[in-house]
């Protein structure tokens, strides 16, 4: 290991490069692939890799949604202010060909979801739907919404609602998941990469009693 370090002065870097610093480095990233509705009922769906789950008491996600390209806001970005609710599905190996395909920088009147030939379910306590085919699917209200400028905001949801198909629920009572089996995927750095949550190892987590002594 190198005993000297680079150092990158962040507030002086242009934002695209301190862009590629923290993209490169905080990985892996799960992904919500979120679902909205617009005002005139317009779906959209489309894919956020900053994203984490941020308590369980209540139970809050974070989603932080960038401007598009065309320095307008996005989609979902808009959907979820004028609305106040949407869904996360979350993305496995079996459905991240179509959300690739949802990655499309289309116009606000295309449904992604057709353009990527899938159906939505209806959701239970909220106007979005989720997406049949995600193993996984959280319904959320919004908590709470910043805006840091135009272009970027964090949307805390609480997740109000949870949808997972039965293959993967190996105790409902005790609310015990196969997580391995999901088969999850997970945004890494670059243009295009992602990795699988296949290959794990387990720490046991110190104790400080026996430690202590």
């Amino acid at each position: 290991m190198s005993e000297t370090q680079m150092q990158f002065d962040i507030e002086a870097l242009p934002a695209k490069d301190g862009e590629k610093l923290l993209l490169s480095t905080v990985v892996p990233r799960p992904i919500a692939w979120i679902t909205t509705v617009s005002p005139e009922g317009i779906m959209n769906a489309a894919p956020f890799s900053f994203f984490n789950l941020m308590g369980v008491d209540p139970p809050l996600i974070a989603i932080g949604i960038q401007g598009h390209r065309e320095k307008r806001s996005k989609d979902t970005g808009e959907n979820i202010r004028t609305s106040a609710d949407f869904v996360v599905n979350l993305v496995t190996e079996t459905t991240v060909a179509a959300m690739n395909i949802t990655c499309i920088d289309a116009p606000p009147e295309v449904d992604e979801l057709k353009l990527a030939g899938l159906k939505t379910a209806a959701s239970i306590k909220v106007r979005p739907p989720r997406i049949a085919a995600a193993e996984v699917a959280f319904e959320c209200r919004v908590e709470k919404s910043l805006s840091f400028s135009a272009n970027q905001s964090i949307v805390i949801g609480r997740v109000v609602q949870v949808h997972i198909h039965d293959a993967y629920v190996l105790d409902p009572e005790r609310c015990y998941i196969d997580t391995p089996k999901l088969g999850l995927v997970a945004r890494m750095h670059g243009a295009g990469w992602y990795t699988r949550t296949s290959e794990m190892f387990q720490l046991q987590r110190p104790v400080w009693s026996a430690r202590k002594d």
